[in-house]
Order: structure tokens, then C-alpha cells, then sequence
């Protein structure tokens, strides 16, 4: 892959400046070049990775919320970029890229040292990204700033398909019983893992009209929600998937309730499959959606920086209970 731009080696880029919208495009082309190369360094050279869609991007800087960062050179151009995101106490950076050319430098260490300055300001924990686990390079290069290797995400896939009954949809409540909900997600996710809080990613995919939230309820109360995105990821493509982003449940048990209406829920949107970020620590969900007949497609490896570990619902010290019955929360580390 040909790079115009030439980095001399001891310059340091000028940053961290704050993202605005108007950088995306120099953004997709720095996040292409430096994921093309980096498969090729993995031995697939015909890979060439897309641009991301700009709405995605516009999802990405507003939910960072000031933490999403980039450096510059001498000729003014782009050459390194973190997105941090705090979720109340979770904190996670991503997408972060370093250009090509500028790699092997300290650029990337000093980006990623910045990621975990911000939230660590912010009290987050954890602190935490998620890399590809087949690249040995990034998992060393993270190790050596002293983030530690968890769990593993697997991306598994459901056919859409119909339901029983229609979804109930956050976007299409009234303001104010929108609000009265917001609250009601707020404090089952709390009451699971507390200080965590996904309002801002909700309101945000109603607000950019990438996706909406699904309420899950029995007898009345809340008992579980679930954050879907059917934009494209990929800048240009059709519309194919319904990404969940966000999976909150008060138990295990209400699993395979969710999934069908997930599913459904995508059939409505048009999409061929509803899309699950399953983090491997919940053994027993992993194996229902298997049994749901889910594909397995992706995976990426969850680091945390050492002393801001992940934290699971109902893993306090003592807590027997089965995993069916404690909560579940999966969140992504991408975007």
C-alpha cells in the first residue's frame, strides 16, 4: 500500500485537539490505512479495509463526549486518534489508529496513555479495549502499558425472524414516558453493576436515528433492555445486520426471550440478522444462543489495565447463585 506522506523519525506530534465532525473524512482515511496494514501484517494482503459510515463516526465522537482525541503532524494532517468513551463508571477506547507511517514511533503509546489519563480522571473502571486476538503485536504492545489479557467477545448472529407479539420501542414513546423509562433502565442497570449507565448511548441512537431501544418486561416491571444500531457500519453498504450494542437483563433467564425479540425486531427493520457481542465469561448464555441455532462470525480479545478490571453482575464475594439467575450485561468495546 503506497503512503505520500513520509514521518521523520523523533517528531512528535501535535495533541491530543478534540475531535469535531468536520475531521471524519481525514479520520476514515487514517483508520483505512492503518487497518489495511495491519492486516497485511497479519498475512491477509487483500484485505482492504472500508471506510466507516460518517453517521457511525457522528455516534462515536457525540457518546465520547470530550474524550475523543487526535494528534497532528507538522503538515497539519491527522495522525493518530483515540475515541474514549465513559459510560458512568465503564470505560473503554475505541476506535484508535495510528497512520502507517507514523507507527513504531511512541505515537501509539502516547495516544493510549491519553485514553487512560482521561478516564482515569473520571474515575472509571474499568478502563479497558478490545484488539484482535490473533495479532500478537497489539496484545504485546498493550501488555507493555500494562493493560491485561480477560475474556474473549464473540460476535454471534441470529436469522431474524418473526415474532409473537410486535417490540416495544423506546424511540416511539412520548417524551415523557420516555424519560420515566430512561429511568427505569437506569436503575436496573445500576442495581446490576453500579455506576453504570448507558443513557447517553440511548438517547443518542434515537436522536441520530441509527436504531432504537428494546423494552423487555414481565408483568409490568422491567426486566431488561436492549440497544440496537441498524445503520450501516460500512460507509456505502446496504443494510444488513441489527448490531445490539448494549444487552442489560435482571437474569439469565430472560435470555431467550430477548434474543427472539431482537430477531423480530430486526425482520422489521429489514435486516437479515440480529447481531450479539457475547463476552465468554457467560458460559450458559453462550451455549443457549448456540442452541438458538446463533453463527459464530467474529472475535476480539477484551484487555483491562491492570488495578480497573471488568466486573460481572451478581459476582460478589460469596454469591453462589447460577449463572440463569444472575443479571447479564454485555457492552461493547466497539463501535
Amino acid at each position: 500500500m503506497a503512503i505520500a506522506r513520509s514521518w521523520r523519525t523523533g517528531q512528535k506530534p501535535d495533541g491530543p485537539y478534540e475531535v469535531r465532525l468536520g475531521d471524519v473524512p481525514a479520520l476514515n482515511r487514517v483508520f483505512s490505512e492503518s487497518f489495511t496494514e495491519r492486516y497485511r501484517r497479519d498475512g491477509l494482503v487483500g484485505v482492504r479495509v472500508p471506510s466507516l459510515n460518517p453517521a457511525i463516526w457522528h455516534y462515536a465522537i457525540e457518546d465520547a463526549a470530550g474524550g475523543a482525541m487526535l494528534w497532528r503532524d507538522d503538515r497539519d494532517e491527522i495522525v493518530a486518534f483515540n475515541v474514549v468513551h465513559c459510560s458512568g463508571r465503564e470505560g473503554w477506547m475505541g476506535p484508535l489508529a495510528v497512520r502507517p507511517d507514523a507507527q513504531a514511533t511512541g505515537v501509539g503509546t502516547r495516544i493510549v496513555r491519553a485514553g487512560v489519563d482521561w478516564l482515569t480522571v473520571r474515575q472509571a473502571s474499568p478502563i479497558g479495549l478490545e484488539t484482535m486476538p490473533r495479532t500478537m503485536d497489539n496484545i504485546g504492545f498493550y501488555s507493555r502499558i500494562g493493560f491485561l489479557p480477560n475474556r474473549l467477545t464473540i460476535t454471534m448472529t441470529v436469522d431474524a425472524l418473526h415474532g409473537d407479539h410486535p417490540p416495544t420501542l423506546l424511540g416511539r414513546m412520548a417524551p415523557r414516558e420516555r424519560d420515566d423509562v430512561l429511568a427505569e433502565c437506569r436503575a436496573l442497570l445500576d442495581g446490576l453493576l453500579p455506576g453504570y449507565d448507558f443513557t447517553r448511548e440511548i438517547l443518542l441512537t434515537t436522536e441520530l436515528g441509527l436504531g432504537d431501544t428494546l423494552l423487555f418486561r414481565e408483568r409490568g416491571e422491567l426486566v431488561g433492555f436492549g440497544l440496537c444500531h441498524t445503520m450501516p457500519l460500512v460507509e456505502g453498504r446496504i443494510r444488513e445486520e441489527t448490531r445490539v450494542l448494549k444487552l442489560v437483563l435482571a437474569r439469565g433467564t430472560h435470555l431467550g426471550a430477548a434474543v427472539t425479540a431482537l430477531a423480530d425486531f430486526a425482520r422489521r427493520q429489514g435486516t437479515r440478522r440480529a447481531a450479539f457481542r457475547v463476552q465468554t465469561d457467560y458460559v450458559e448464555a453462550y451455549r443457549s444462543l448456540v442452541a438458538f441455532g446463533a453463527q459464530v462470525r467474529w472475535t476480539d480479545l477484551r484487555m483491562t489495565l491492570d488495578g480497573h478490571p471488568e466486573r460481572l453482575p451478581g459476582h460478589g464475594e460469596g454469591d453462589d447463585l447460577p449463572e440463569r439467575e444472575r443479571g447479564l450485561v454485555w457492552s461493547n468495546w466497539e463501535i
